[in-house]
């Protein structure tokens, strides 16, 4: 079978994946199925108490969101009051929307974006980025093949995601998360040479983005609609859309 066959077989799983994480029903599973873009056990004891039972979270996306707000665990929480409030907005308006779901498929969506971004991977960066997101995303691929340049970026593990704002706009909720995560990445010149990041010691990488979403849309996906970094010199390798 040829190799870009099985490369775009697994893109479209890891989408099906994406999507079915906001749509799937729950069957009593979902808190034991590891995440495979969540930190390893090393990683988390960095945050938390790695041995300590999660928090059991309530039935309704109300009760989870105040629950979460409340107990944050070694990965996920919820910012400030305001944030929280924000979420409860858009569980009102949206009654699909679950934030264990959310945060989970918003892990996915960083780490298919951000290595998407490195392999020039436009097909699976247009399914997931918001059109003005896109241009910029696309402009800077472009410019970078132009020059000749290639670009290598892995997701070691995602240490932290922390919701900041949330809020609704009429018909479009918006979520703004922090992620924290440890990530590999270089950009290579022509010969091969790395012009910045590293090629082989992993880096912290501190990311802040904006989902969002017409909840009244038949389109379940939310897409991303900012990125910027929480500090110009945390990170060099993503474009800043703010």
């Amino acid at each position: 079978m040829p190799a870009d066959i099985i490369v775009y077989g697994l893109i479209a799983a890891g989408l099906v994946f994406w999507l079915r994480s906001i749509l799937g029903t729950r069957h009593g599973e979902e808190r034991e199925r590891p995440n495979p873009y969540v930190a390893k056990p090393a990683a988390v004891e960095k945050t938390g108490d790695s041995s300590a039972p999660l928090p059991e979270f309530g039935d309704t996306p109300q009760d989870r969101i105040t629950d979460l707000a409340l107990h944050p665990t070694a990965v996920t929480s919820i910012d400030n009051k305001t944030a929280e409030l924000g979420l409860l907005d858009i569980a009102k308006a949206d009654k699909n929307f679950d934030i264990t779901r959310f945060l989970d498929a918003a892990q996915d969506a960083f780490v298919y974006v951000v290595e998407g971004f490195a392999q020039g991977d436009r097909e699976t960066l247009e399914a997931l980025l918001a059109p003005s997101v896109y241009a910029a995303f696309e402009g800077a691929i472009k410019e970078r093949e132009e020059r000749g340049e290639t670009m290598e970026t892995e997701i070691q593990s995602i240490r932290k995601v922390q919701v900041l704002s949330a809020r609704m706009e009429k018909r479009d909720a918006f979520v703004t998360i922090r992620f924290v995560a440890d990530e590999i990445g270089a950009v290579r010149d022509k010969d091969g040479k790395v012009l910045s990041g590293h090629a082989e010691r992993p880096s912290e990488m501190i990311d802040i983005w904006t989902f969002t979403r017409d909840v009244k849309s038949r389109d379940p996906r939310w897409l991303v609609a900012e990125t910027r970094s929480d500090d110009p010199d945390d990170n060099e390798l993503i474009p800043d859309t703010h």
